[in-house]
């Protein structure tokens, strides 16, 4: 495969099937080349190595929070964020073809992915088995011989591909489940309709550092949409900030506040200014 995956492929972590396949499907179409990686440093050593042109890398679920060695890979990286995708996350149960739901006695998912559907397995009786991956419970579960009383929780791309029947669709506890992804590519994307800027930066150790780097962007206007502390790695204590904007680099109200914010910060790193999904309230 490697010999056609140069230019136009995009890679992400996981097996065909995950939810960040899905969300690379959301973004440029059904028709598109995904090439799966076992890893998130696989990820972003895939891009290194020019194998493929974009990366889809999932930074954020709405009831789990950040996905903190995401944050640290793209610190650590020169790649680009080209773009933000949200995916609204619908679990689905699979099973062998002619299995109904009745016969279900236990279910295969990611841990994660049990527990958002833990209603609707007590409600049905079934036993949650944690597996390694969504995805790969689907495909695994394809690869045996079926007994008649296993099933997958994963998503509707998976069951298609594996050739599952969906025995039910949308059965997480919680509808408000949301994985905002990030696409990488190594240049800069075109100014979009909207866009965020996000960057890294760490403050000096003295008293109202973080307020008044915070405040070089209140002073003009400028609305954040995301701010989560990290450790700094190799120094103890000392916290790193990653930032989420609105608007373009280029725009002059925030090279204003960038160029105060390297004044006052002791390290700066820009992430990238992008297209970005526009909601009506911070997040979805």
């Amino acid at each position: 495969m490697e010999e056609i995956i140069l230019q136009e492929c995009v890679a992400f972590q996981g097996i065909h099937g995950a939810y960040s396949e899905q969300a690379i499907r959301q973004h440029f179409g059904d028709t598109v080349t995904t090439y799966p990686t076992p890893t998130l440093s696989d990820l972003f050593e895939t891009m290194q190595s020019r194998k493929v042109k974009y990366a889809m890398l999932p930074v954020e679920n709405a009831l789990a929070g950040a996905v903190n060695q995401a944050y640290e890979l793209l610190m650590d990286s020169d790649l680009r964020i080209q773009a933000e995708v949200i995916l609204h996350v619908h679990h689905a149960l699979h099973a062998p073809k002619g299995v109904t739901i009745d016969q279900i006695k236990r279910v295969r998912s990611h841990p994660q992915a049990l527990a958002q559907c833990d209603k609707f397995l007590k409600r049905h009786k079934i036993e949650p088995v944690p597996w390694y991956d969504t995805a790969g419970s689907a495909k695994d579960l394809a690869a045996e011989t079926a007994d008649g009383e296993t099933g997958a929780i994963a998503s509707a791309l998976a069951g298609k591909l594996y050739g599952l029947d969906t025995l039910a669709s949308e059965i997480e506890d919680v509808p408000f489940n949301f994985t905002r992804f990030f696409l990488l590519a190594d240049d800069d994307p075109q100014h979009g309709e909207f866009n965020k800027t996000s960057l890294v930066f760490a403050t000096r150790n003295r008293p109202a550092a973080l307020y008044e780097c915070l405040g070089e962007f209140a002073q003009r206007g400028i609305n954040l949409t995301k701010i989560e502390s990290r450790p700094r790695r190799n120094r103890p204590w000392e916290p790193i900030f990653f930032l989420d904007i609105e608007g373009h680099w280029q725009d002059q109200q925030v090279q204003e506040a960038l160029a105060r914010l390297l004044q006052r910060a002791s390290f700066v790193k820009m992430l990238g200014s992008y297209p970005a999904v526009k909601n009506q309230s911070v997040g979805i």
